[in-house]
């Protein structure tokens, strides 16, 4: 087997693994292949749009980082998580799962369902939406839009991503829902249907609610979600400032102009929340998510997510084990028009190892047999699983790549023959 070498790869990974090893069970056939290399990925990989579908994401047996030589970075911070979009892996992180009050981190899911909206055409970003007294009086920062006008989509959408306006994330959110409590509840469903275990909102803002929480591995998720399904709108993550009534605001993410690199994502900060900032950077075609939350001020959440994105950076490597010109395995078919069939996963799949380490990835694919014509092109038939030093990195997914018809009478009374004795 050979794996693929991504040109923004860091270390040199060429060629590894003979043959697939395959797990023996009873439903599973053993055999030793050899796949052909895959083409080189571009210089510019396609991130946005790859790796595991929204509400897919990787959830990997173990954190990246556990596995490297070089600690992660000492933050001062109540909870952090750094993510590689490209794999979908968790890369390191510190109290995960302890529930927190995002901010205006929560902003982050309103955008995606406003941007959901766009691509399903319920609102269109020239459309204008009337401001509510409701969303007129929303406290916390604002985009200072005026009661009883028409304000573009567009325009809102800058306040809420730019300018973190509450009034604008109102406004959207009325428009999207008809209330805030139905955009909510909203949110609340495709929490769940992005697989976000321990995320309740209460409203579109972050406004502080008991009952209003999330963790940093959950934000992570969401923010991979909005990158890989929204690309086209990561512009907005980018703009460094907004006038909107002649009042000129800075975006709070002091990072776009610290690190060329970072184009997004947001901030948020409460007395209660302390200063939170989910980031993202793009280098030489690979994409890290960092998330801090609970910071002291905002120069610490700056700091901080700038040394995990260095470190992830820089001690890690993403590569390209299968995609449609290299299948994970050739497997056997029996009473087809073709003896073998391509298995392997529905989109290119990466893998986030320490520097260095890509070679030493271990896959071993579990299947299904016998495969027996006819096969459809999409139907999963097994998992593959990738390992480093004993440890699971990740399992996907296998999937029939090429349709495989029947043979004929003669064709498929042979093979039943033969499998009476296999």
């Amino acid at each position: 087997m050979i794996i693929t070498k991504p040109r923004f790869q860091f270390s040199r990974v060429s060629h590894f693994l003979a043959g697939l090893a395959l797990v023996v069970s009873p439903i599973c056939a053993v055999s030793q292949t050899s796949a052909p290399a895959a083409a080189p990925a571009p210089a510019e990989a396609p991130v946005a749009g790859t790796g595991a579908p929204v509400g897919a994401l990787i959830d990997s047996a173990v954190m990246v980082g556990e596995l490297a030589t070089v600690p992660a970075p000492t933050l001062t911070a109540r909870a952090w998580l750094t993510l590689d979009v490209n794999s979908g892996q968790f890369i390191a992180s510190q109290n995960p799962d302890e529930k927190v009050e995002p901010a205006s981190l929560t902003k982050l899911m309103t955008a995606y369902l406003v941007f959901e909206a766009i691509e399903e055409k319920r609102l269109s970003l020239d459309q204008t939406v009337n401001i509510s007294e409701k969303a007129w009086k929303t406290e916390g920062s604002r985009m200072f839009v005026k009661p009883n006008t028409q304000v573009a989509v567009s325009d809102l959408l800058q306040g809420l991503i730019v300018q973190s306006g509450n009034d604008a994330t109102v406004a959207l959110a009325e428009a999207v829902a008809g209330s805030e409590t139905a955009f909510a509840a909203l949110m609340n469903e495709e929490a769940a249907r992005q697989g976000l275990k321990d995320t309740h909102f209460v409203n579109s803002t972050g406004l502080p609610d008991p009952a209003h929480m999330t963790t940093v591995r959950d934000l992570a998720i969401m923010a991979r979600n909005i990158v890989t399904k929204h690309p086209q709108h990561l512009h907005y993550y980018s703009q460094k400032e907004y006038t909107y009534n002649n009042i000129k605001q800075n975006n709070r993410n002091r990072l776009l102009w610290t690190d060329p690199t970072v184009d997004g994502l947001k901030t948020g900060h409460t007395s209660s929340a302390g200063y939170c900032l989910v980031a993202t950077a793009l280098r030489d075609g690979r994409r890290v998510v960092s998330v801090i939350v609970g910071a002291a001020s905002d120069s610490a959440r700056i700091e901080n997510s700038l040394k995990l994105l260095n470190w992830s950076f820089q001690n890690f490597d993403t590569v390209k084990l299968f995609d449609n010109a290299q299948p994970a395995v050739k497997a056997r078919v029996w009473e087809g028009q073709a003896e073998t069939v391509n298995l392997g996963g529905l989109e290119p799949m990466w893998v986030t190892v320490p520097r260095g380490k890509g070679p030493e990835v271990k896959p071993v694919a579990q299947y299904t047999q016998p495969l027996v014509a006819p096969l459809k092109s999409g139907a999963k038939v097994g998992t593959v699983s990738l390992s480093l030093d004993g440890k699971l990195l990740r399992q996907e997914p296998l999937y029939i790549l090429d349709d495989v018809q029947e043979a004929g009478f003669f064709g498929r009374m042979y093979d039943k023959v033969r499998l009476m004795f296999e």
